[in-house]
């Protein structure tokens, strides 16, 4: 167990799994921010900025509660011609999400913070671009039956890391950043706080 406790402020699966996969110790502590609200709040902010606003103030809410550890918060905000979507709530939000994405390029705007005793010590933003293909309205059925609850896991209802990578045809952007972590920054921000031996 490192000296210096480190919390993820998130309840994503994905993103545990590859902490987890990675080596690294670390306890969860979902934060229960009003999303919505932030949003609201901050109405007319670009995605990537946004995204950065969101995983401060998780981060944030988890850290008052954990003193002297390290906590890190994490959100992604899908953009597709100037919209900004959240997650699908249902199947049939899903069904319209990956219809509006069919055969266009979108971008998933990644932000993270790291905080100790409510103090910001680290942030990244990441984009990625990805290029939906013009799959039919068979796939997208077959797909909608077998994704299951994927479709509400991620905010483009998309499992990149299984399924959902039949839905592409081009990506530019870092593996782990689309799934939700870019883990190469957030290993050296771990190594740099004292997280993991450097």
């Amino acid at each position: 167990m490192s000296a210096h406790p480190f919390i993820l402020a998130s309840g994503s699966q994905i993103r545990q799994s590859l902490l987890r996969n990675a080596g690294v110790d670390f306890t969860v502590a979902v934060s229960r921010v009003d999303e919505a609200a932030i949003k609201a709040r901050h109405a007319g902010t670009g995605p990537d900025e946004l995204a950065l606003i969101l995983a401060e103030a998780k981060a944030k809410a988890v850290s008052a509660n954990h003193p002297g550890a390290l906590v890190l918060g994490a959100d992604q905000i899908l953009s597709l011609d100037g919209v900004m979507y959240d997650k699908a709530e249902n199947r049939a939000d899903a069904r319209n999400r990956l219809a509006d994405l069919r055969g266009k390029t979108h971008g998933l705007h990644g932000g993270l913070a790291a905080l100790r005793d409510g103090q910001t010590v680290w942030t990244h933003s990441e984009t990625s671009l990805l290029t939906v293909r013009a799959f039919s309205d068979a796939f997208l059925e077959s797909y909608l039956d077998q994704a299951g609850d994927e479709l509400t896991a991620s905010v483009g209802s998309y499992a990149y890391e299984g399924l959902g990578a039949q839905l592409f045809e081009e990506i530019k952007g870092d593996y782990f950043a689309i799934l939700g972590l870019p883990l190469l920054p957030v290993l050296a921000m771990l190594r740099e706080e004292g997280v993991l031996a450097s």
